[in-house]
């Protein structure tokens, strides 16, 4: 978060004269959308951030497709052939 701050100061609050508040705001929001965007990030092993996130969420998708299986595992394991498993009801006294 200090680092984005810093390059935001540096790189256009120090450097840009804002003509009224319509004007920052547009400024900023280019600003933004250029350093989420465009701009390779050391945090991220130089990549973009829009890079980054589809690299991730191909990995996820990837990830999620293969253990499909895994989640429809039964829990416990099956009774053993031959035991009995019909159970007599035991009456409350």
């Amino acid at each position: 978060m200090e680092s984005f701050n810093g390059r935001m100061r540096d790189e256009l609050l120090n450097e840009t004269m804002f003509r009224n508040l319509a004007h920052a705001r547009v400024m900023i929001a280019a600003w933004a959308a250029d350093f989420n965007t465009e701009r390779p990030h050391s945090a991220l092993d130089y990549e973009t951030p829009a890079d980054y996130a589809r690299v991730l969420t191909t990995a996820i998708a990837r990830a999620a497709t293969r253990d499909d299986n895994s989640a429809r595992q039964a829990i416990a394991q099956p009774t053993p052939i031959g035991v009995n498993t019909n159970r007599t009801p035991v009456a409350a006294e």
